[in-house]
């Protein structure tokens, strides 16, 4: 059965990869706040003033203050990690192309798709993207080990 289920901020837990079908959709929305630009800040280090001080992000070529691009990445991992495949998923490589700004808050949407999988290695590629309203902010692919429950 093709478990298409949109997925919600409440979805959690693990789908092993003996249950993963081409085209599972997982997403979580999340409206980024000062607060969460501020700590991720804080936790990276990257104070670049473009994310932090509004005067200073007026001058430059986002006209007002933008998101760390990784922070809104992170969302991704919070879908691969949490909802699909889950929990006890390995991430082993990601590509990201940051395509629009997301200005603080703003709602995400970061979603995850199954592309490809490879069953003997426990291998999954995912479509990975982050939008806001219409406008796709961030695509890319990632490969994960997926749970199995062989390796229980």
């Amino acid at each position: 059965m093709l478990d298409t289920h949109a997925g919600d901020n409440l979805h959690r837990g693990t789908i092993c990869i003996e249950d993963l079908e081409i085209g599972m959709t997982r997403h979580l929305l999340k409206q980024v706040t000062d607060r969460d630009i501020a700590l991720f800040a804080e936790v990276s280090t990257d104070r670049n003033p473009v994310h932090l001080d509004d005067a200073y992000a007026r001058d430059t070529i986002f006209e007002g203050r933008i998101v760390h691009g990784m922070l809104t990445a992170g969302l991704i991992s919070a879908v691969i990690g949490e909802q699909l495949p889950g929990h006890g998923t390995v991430y082993l490589g990601q590509s990201l192309r940051f395509l629009a700004p997301v200005r603080p808050g703003d709602t995400v949407r970061a979603e995850v798709t199954v592309t490809a999988i490879d069953h003997g290695r426990r291998r999954v590629t995912l479509d990975t993207r982050c939008s806001v309203g219409a406008t796709v902010v961030l695509k890319g692919e990632a490969l994960v080990l997926a749970p199995s429950r062989k390796f229980d």
